[in-house]
Order: structure tokens, then C-alpha cells, then sequence
């Protein structure tokens, strides 16, 4: 027995409201939000990459353990970013030729099914930004692997003698701050007019981000952080959850 076109649509919208309710329960407004996103903002460590940059960087200069200790804290909350920039750096102290050297010989570790997903966020024109506390120089590499402009890039900057040796970092950026990466999200919602601008990160700093972002995705795909994964109204494990609420709600909308 062939369906008629009406029936086939409602069965199409039935289907996305039952995808809509289990996949999300009673925060299926998240997900419309994320259906109607005009931007999206990724922070890069541990999420759109599979490392931490600052933790590889600190084993390519020998003081990994040490670090690794500093950056659990500021992801988990305990203690506030900046502070936790500002020991970690002291610690390294990365010149621009051992920064050459690691961007050299450690290519990016896209998170598995990230490009599927960006690759579907542009093609449907939604803007894609990188908020990171990592590095801009090395946070460039990861924005060529998946065609994002530099101008996209919010990062800290840091910054180096005559000699090429590390002196400090550039305080005046958003990102070195406790709550720098709202104010990047806010900067952008004033600058585009954008009306659900959604946030996705691994980290606390992320979730602080929302508000002013219009909503927050928890991202636990490399690394599950008990604050993010306990406290985040949507909270997934892999891009392909993401990809596929596309795929699906796409779809359906259109039979």
C-alpha cells in the first residue's frame, strides 16, 4: 500500500518529535537551538583536538608532569585561569624556536568526526569560530586543517624578547582571563547580531561561556570532566551525536 504525501510527512515530523524526545528528553529546546544555530564557537584543546596543546608542548620541553597537575586544576575550575596560565608558562617558558619546533614535528589531532561536522555547519553558512586559552600560533595549524579564517581565531598571544625568548603573555587578550571566553561569545553577539550562537567545549571555562552564549554542548569525547559532564543541560560523547541531530532533523523536516 503506497502512503500519500501528507500521510509520509506527518509520519516524517512524528519521527523527528520522537528523535527530538529521546535523544534529548526534556531539553529538546537545546536542540532546536542547535538546529537554528547561526554560529558555533569550538574551544580547540581536548575538543576539536584530541590533546591538550600546552601539556604535548610541556613534554616536548621535559616538564610534562608538572604541568599536566596545573591544567587538570584550571579545567576543572579549582583555581582561576590566568593564574593558571601564568605558572604554567613560567614553567616552560617556550621560545619561538622551540615553538617552531613542536608545530614542526606535532602535527593537529583532530577529534574524530570533527571535519564532518564543520564541513556540515558550512555548507549550511553558519559562521565557526576557535575560542581557545591555548596558543595562537599553534592554534593557526589547527584552523587550517579545517578551513576556518585566522580572523576566527580568538587565542592568546604570547610574547618574546629580541631574542626570541619567552617573556610573558599578552594579558589584554579576552581569552587570558577567568570569563574571557563570554566575553569573546558577547563581543561576537553584539558585532553579528547573531541569535543562537551555540558554545562547545570539554571544559569549565566553556560552560561559564553560556550565558551569553545561547546554549552550551558538553563535549566528552576525549577527556569527560565531572563539573562539565554533571552540570551541562546537554552533554555528548562524540561530533557524530551532533552531525547526525543534522542529518536526521534535516532530513525529516524535509519529507
Amino acid at each position: 500500500m503506497i502512503q500519500s504525501d501528507t500521510n509520509y510527512r506527518t509520519s516524517g515530523l512524528v519521527f523527528l518529535n520522537f528523535f527530538l524526545l529521546v535523544t534529548m528528553g526534556s531539553n529538546d529546546e537545546l536542540m532546536k537551538l542547535w538546529l537554528s544555530a547561526d554560529a558555533v564557537c569550538f574551544d580547540v584543546d581536548s575538543t576539536l583536538c584530541k590533546e591538550e596543546a600546552i601539556d604535548e608542548l610541556a613534554k616536548f620541553c621535559g616538564v610534562g608532569e608538572e604541568i599536566r597537575k596545573c591544567t587538570i586544576e584550571a579545567m576543572n575550575g579549582n583555581i582561576s585561569f590566568q593564574d593558571a596560565l601564568r605558572t604554567r608558562l613560567n614553567i616552560i617558558k617556550p621560545s619561538k624556536s622551540i615553538l617552531k619546533q613542536f608545530i614542526e614535528t606535532h602535527p593537529p589531532k583532530l577529534t574524530d568526526g570533527v571535519k564532518d561536522l564543520i564541513l556540515i555547519l558550512q555548507k549550511k553558512n553558519i559562521d565557526i569560530y576557535l575560542i581557545s586559552g591555548g596558543f595562537r600560533t599553534i592554534i593557526e595549524t589547527v584552523a587550517k586543517e579545517v578551513n576556518i579564517p585566522k580572523d576566527h581565531i580568538f587565542a592568546n598571544r604570547l610574547q618574546f624578547d629580541q631574542d626570541g625568548n619567552y617573556v610573558s603573555f599578552d594579558k589584554a587578550e579576552l581569552t587570558a582571563k577567568s570569563g574571557g571566553k563570554g566575553q569573546v561569545i558577547q563581543l561576537l553577539k553584539d558585532k553579528h547580531n547573531y541569535s543562537n550562537l551555540i558554545m562547545i567545549g570539554d571544559g569549565a571555562t566553556d560552560m561559564e561561556a553560556s550565558p551569553p552564549a545561547d546554549a552550551f554542548i558538553g563535549f566528552g569525547g576525549n577527556v569527560v570532566r565531572k563539573k562539565v559532564k554533571e552540570e551541562a543541560k546537554w552533554f555528548v560523547m562524540s561530533f557524530a551525536e551532533l552531525t547526525n541531530v543534522f542529518k536526521n532533523g534535516s532530513n525529516n523536516m524535509e519529507v
